[in-house]
């Protein structure tokens, strides 16, 4: 299975980290409007890539929550159909909920930096270090740490779980 280390973080300064990211990886990034849809399932997420242009990925992923780099395993396989595997999805699991973001991909490396604008959220930065085959999850981690140093990035801004757990525990305190 696939792996890959990852950081999540809150931007309270966009165009200062958008800046950064586009002078470290040479290039503007690759804009990607993504709708994900969480499905029940008992362990693990599985999530329902939507890219708005008729086509999408069915993503199954497991990690820690927790701050800091992880390391997720994942399967993904690819979709001319998301909406009709939404409705089979919700149908047969129900649904958690939905993310609605804009993303601006980056690569620096073997890193896919991402910074994503969430509807409902804010601003956010999520590196990937996209793991080669025989790689540590040290050397992972080391990749991440450094990126995040680069690119400005604070111990504190860090955040753990997934966006539709931002927005769950949001609509939970606002009472919904």
């Amino acid at each position: 299975m696939p792996s890959n280390v990852e950081i999540k973080a809150q931007v309270y300064d966009h165009d200062t980290l958008t800046q950064r990211a586009k002078e470290m990886s040479g290039s503007e990034g690759t804009i990607i409007k993504q709708q994900d849809t969480f499905f029940t399932v008992s362990k693990g997420r599985l999530k329902l890539r939507d890219f708005k242009n008729g086509s999408g990925q069915l993503i199954f992923y497991e990690r820690p929550d927790m701050d800091g780099p992880k390391l997720s395993n994942y399967s993904i396989t690819a979709t001319d159909d998301p909406d009709g595997l939404r409705k089979v999805l919700t149908d047969a699991l129900g649904q958690v909920g939905e993310v609605k973001k804009e993303r601006r991909l980056y690569m620096v490396g073997q890193t896919r930096v991402h910074v994503d604008t969430v509807e409902g959220l804010g601003n956010f930065m999520e590196l990937e270090v996209v793991m080669k085959e025989n790689q540590s999850t040290e050397e992972g981690v080391a990749i991440a740490n450094q990126l995040m140093q680069d690119l400005g990035v604070k111990n504190e801004d860090l955040i753990e779980g997934a966006y539709m757990d931002l927005l769950l525990a949001k609509d939970q305190k606002n009472g919904h």
